[in-house]
């Protein structure tokens, strides 16, 4: 059910590991990072609530999410493709202008499969087990992250293929490995659509009839008959979903920083070497170095997303997300104490703990709130507490680095390993529905 999403993150990971180090190599200043990168958050803003609104009301031959998840497995697989070759068009536009298109191309094609995936699991899986439904899904998003992120050192050091730049041109490992990515996006996509059973509109009903009355947190039953209704259903969003609303906010504020600057604040820090640098041998080492550090973090996520269940089961999701974004925030700031790039994985060992908990407890104790019938458009509405904070980060990122930082790109992920701790204290607000019914 869930195993689309080994491919969605191998593209996802790819992009966050490298969308930075692509758009310098194409002439942007690392003030200026942030700033392409609103292209993501903006995407999912406006793309996530209204796909999570017409997969409600989708039921077709090919079932009611898996329709979205084949358009955007295809839209994504060509956005990873050209954005690394955007050179290719320079007779045309600037090859920063392309890679900026091909990078919105691309995050709008992950919104459109992404957020289906949640709602299949919200969907399919009774109560008792969405914990461990969305802990598998964390686990394979982990996996297919390791892939990705690994892929460009493994190709330079394993196998061969040049990581060097010249002129404004992406290196040969980086095109291989996007081009790589998006064939297994499509696989993976199609081994979900081809092998995974939806339940049909009256089979929904009769799991909501069954499933009415046992949780007043319920809202918007009724059967809405326009996009516009949106809206209303944010207006009538379930307490629970405002609650964890602010979790959201800081926890996604704290990835951005550290997608957009991980790879020239450790280039800095760690590799010593100048804010300006984007071209060099050694700035190409420490951003395939980053890959391997991206990695280690999901493969951690990989393997502690199935000690989540058990773990949750013992102590309550709750306490376990915050003491999983604790020790995240902890591996954020360690990363400014640390004497050379080796160290760097013990930070990431926990900002892989918190990556993985952040992927499937508020998912888990979101579902539980929601009537199965809005799973789609709440599941988007629910993104608009992830990309809300990224677009914040993107537009004040790029001058806090530059004015407040003084170019030092390591004090944006010191912020994020701040927001980390901040969502931590504000998970004890949360009111999980599932617990209160099973007490």
């Amino acid at each position: 059910m869930s195993f689309g999403f080994l491919g969605i993150q191998m593209g996802f990971a790819l992009q966050n590991a490298n969308a930075s180090r692509i758009l310098q190599i194409f002439g942007a200043d690392v003030h200026e990072l942030s700033w392409f990168w609103i292209i993501a958050p903006l995407m999912g803003l406006i793309v996530q609530p209204i796909v999570g609104y017409y997969s409600d009301k989708t039921w077709g031959k090919l079932g009611r999410r898996k329709p979205y998840f084949l358009v955007g497995a295809i839209l994504s697989s060509i956005g990873l493709v050209l954005m690394p070759q955007a050179d290719m068009f320079i007779a045309f536009l600037p090859a920063l202008w392309v890679g900026a298109g091909m990078l919105m191309i691309m995050d709008a094609s992950f919104n459109i499969a992404m957020e289906p995936f949640r709602a299949l699991v919200g969907d399919n899986l009774r109560t008792d087990q969405r914990t461990a439904g969305f802990s598998i899904q964390t686990a394979l998003i982990g996996f297919g992250a390791v892939i990705g992120s690994w892929l460009p050192y493994a190709l330079t050091n394993w196998f061969g293929v040049s990581n060097e730049t010249v002129a404004g041109v992406v290196p040969t490992n980086l095109i291989l490995s996007f081009i790589i990515g998006a064939v297994i996006l499509i696989i993976s996509i199609l081994v979900t659509i081809v092998t995974t059973k939806e339940y049909s509109p009256e089979e929904l009903n009769s799991f909501e009839d069954q499933h009415e009355g046992s949780n007043n947190e319920h809202v918007g039953d009724e059967v809405k008959s326009s996009l516009f209704d949106i809206f209303d259903d944010f207006r009538k969003m379930p307490t629970t979903m405002r609650q964890l609303s602010w979790v959201q906010f800081f926890s996604w504020f704290g990835l951005f920083g550290m997608w957009v600057f991980a790879t020239p604040a450790i280039a800095q820090h760690i590799y010593g070497l100048p804010y300006t640098d984007s071209s060099s041998s050694t700035y190409q080492d420490a951003g395939d170095w980053i890959g391997i550090l991206f990695g280690v973090y999901n493969l951690v996520s990989a393997f502690y997303a199935f000690a989540l269940p058990y773990i949750a089961k013992k102590i309550g999701r709750k306490r376990t997300h915050a003491i999983s974004l604790v020790i995240g925030g902890l591996g954020l700031l360690s990363i400014y104490i640390m004497p050379d790039k080796n160290w760097l994985i013990a930070c990431m060992i926990g900002i892989g703990i918190a990556w993985a908990s952040i992927l499937a407890m508020p998912y888990a104790i979101l579902a539980g709130s929601i009537s199965p019938k809005k799973m789609g458009v709440y599941m988007g509405i629910f993104n608009f507490f992830i990309v809300i904070p990224q677009i914040i980060n993107a537009l004040i990122g790029g001058p806090l680095v530059k004015y407040a930082y003084g170019n030092q790109a390591i004090f944006a992920l010191m912020m994020s390993g701040i927001s980390f701790l901040i969502a931590a204290a504000l998970v004890s607000k949360v009111k999980d529905v599932d617990d209160v019914i099973q007490k």
